[in-house]
């Protein structure tokens, strides 16, 4: 197994399990529907690559490569962009920041991040020879 993606992954899967709750309890009463959806949105993100990172984890295990250490770099680095900079804007927009159009290019980065995971955790499948 590959610990530091299944280290990520049980941070990454309980902190959404908080920020959920949190969402729906503590946020329900204080955020516009609009933005509650956004933040439900990275943390169904949130979810999705912990998982990812879990499956990474586990598939090193059985087939080690250079690629399943990279995907788990690139989902741990989407995550941190793409989760983090939605819930950053979720709480400058709730308490009516401007300038919010630099922080929002960041989104877009870490979702590119998720795809070169994505891309990542496939070229370690094929790249694996199993041994007759």
């Amino acid at each position: 197994m590959y610990k530091q993606a299944l280290v990520a992954a049980s941070l990454f899967g309980m902190l959404a399990v908080i920020l959920g709750a949190f969402g729906a309890h503590a946020l329900k009463e204080k955020l516009t529907p609009e933005l509650l959806n956004t933040f439900e949105t990275a943390v169904k993100y949130q979810f999705y690559h912990a998982f990812a990172l879990l499956a990474v984890g586990i598939m090193f295990a059985h087939m080690p490569s250079v690629w399943l250490q990279r995907a788990s770099l690139m989902f741990i680095i989407g995550t941190v962009l793409f989760c983090g900079s939605i819930y950053a804007l979720v709480a400058l927009k709730h308490n009516g920041a401007v300038g919010l159009k630099g922080l929002g290019i960041i989104t877009p980065i870490g979702g590119v991040f998720f795809v070169l995971g994505w891309l990542f955790s496939l070229l370690g499948v094929l790249q694996h020879n199993p041994k007759s």
